[in-house]
């Protein structure tokens, strides 16, 4: 069983904004694979289906970005899976372009206070993620303010297509196909 976790903020305020796009994959991969993630446990939505044939367990953590790792570590403990393996985390990544798509076996938290907290929880930073270009911050930008921005017309439209990708990537990932994902999607315009 894999659980994969998109990272975000609960509330509608910040629905839609760079740093939910983990829950918008999410929503993207519920819908395609028509998994409701409406069961409210472990401090978090959750929904269980089947994505690729593997046993699935969707995941919109709603402790806020900041405290993402607590769901994860009562997700990880109760449903007993190997984490370095059966877990997948989508992030948003203010060092890639809007839209890219990069997958890591595993990591360093590159500044994701998310990451951070999960990688603080667990205790080790050796699990899988897709972390989603969001477009660096410009100059006079707060970085609070720009991943709590919402995209413009055009890079929604880009996001929109990268979300597709990012559900065909852990379509990949579920499927012991990490490496393929990894040469497929990596790329600048993958």
């Amino acid at each position: 069983m894999y659980i994969i976790v998109g990272l975000g903020n609960p509330g509608r305020e910040y629905a839609g904004t760079r740093h939910n796009i983990g829950f918008d994959v999410i929503d993207r991969l519920a819908e395609e694979e028509r998994i409701s993630v409406l069961e409210k446990k472990h401090k978090a939505m959750i929904g269980k289906g089947y994505v690729a044939g593997q046993k699935v367990i969707l995941v919109k953590p709603q402790t806020y970005m900041n405290l993402s790792g607590e769901s994860v570590r009562e997700l990880v403990d109760y449903y007993k899976v190997d984490e370095t393996c059966e877990l997948i985390v989508i992030s948003d990544d203010i060092s890639l372009d809007v839209g890219q798509i990069r997958i890591r076996k595993k990591g360093s938290a590159g500044g994701h206070n998310g990451l951070k907290n999960i990688i603080a929880q667990l205790g080790h930073d050796n699990f899988m993620r897709v972390k989603m270009g969001v477009g660096e911050k410009p100059k006079e930008y707060d970085l609070v303010d720009y991943v709590l921005g919402h995209f413009t017309q055009d890079e929604r439209k880009v996001m929109n297509e990268a979300a597709g990708k990012a559900a065909e990537a852990i379509r990949m990932m579920v499927t012991d196909e990490v490496d393929s994902a990894m040469n497929q999607f990596n790329r600048k315009n993958g």
